[in-house]
């Protein structure tokens, strides 16, 4: 709803930018209308459409392959022990799922790179995947993750740790990271 709401005040202040350029030659545009019409819109409201595309950015600058076994299964996502780089080509990257039966190994001495597409390397929570096919502990995922913060798992009881979160929706990790901010 965040991401909706910025992207239309943009598209406004885009389309007002536009008008006041192309009318009659003088600074305001020629009339009345451009100087109304963007006074109706709320400083705040311009801040939150601005902020949210400095999010979009970032999150297109974060963005990494997650490929890597699903450790666990959790209503929220899937906690991942991403760096199996072999899961970027075929036969295995025809679907997001493969199924944990499949012989792949981790890649030992990888690093990740911090540049769009990038693999990440270790373990990650991914949220907002597909719903189909359905995903079982222990088969192997490959989907682009976009940051989001982080995620709080538990890997046996009474032990906590954290995790890179990413989802695979740019709008929603936009609205995530917004929604932290706000705190």
């Amino acid at each position: 709803m965040v991401m909706l709401r910025a992207t239309l005040v943009l598209f406004i202040l885009t389309g007002l930018a536009t008008l006041a350029d192309t009318s009659s030659g003088s600074p305001t545009g020629g009339t009345n209308s451009v100087p109304a019409a963007v006074s109706l819109l709320r400083s705040d409201e311009i801040k939150i459409a601005r902020r949210s595309e400095q999010l979009r950015a970032q999150c297109i600058e974060g963005r990494r392959y997650i490929a890597g076994r699903v450790l666990q299964v959790v209503p929220e996502g899937l906690v991942v022990d991403s760096g199996y780089s072999v899961l970027l080509s075929p036969p295995f990257n025809q679907s997001w799922v493969v199924s944990g039966t499949v012989s792949v190994s981790r890649d030992a001495n990888a690093v990740e790179e911090k540049k769009p597409n990038a693999l990440c390397i270790g373990v990650v929570f991914l949220s907002n995947i597909p719903k189909r096919p359905s995903v079982k502990a222990f088969d192997y995922v490959l989907l682009h993750g976009y940051p989001a913060g982080e995620y709080i798992y538990s890997p046996v009881p009474g032990v906590q740790k954290n995790a890179r979160r990413f989802s695979a929706s740019l709008e929603r990790a936009v609205e995530i990271n917004m929604g932290r901010e706000a705190k």
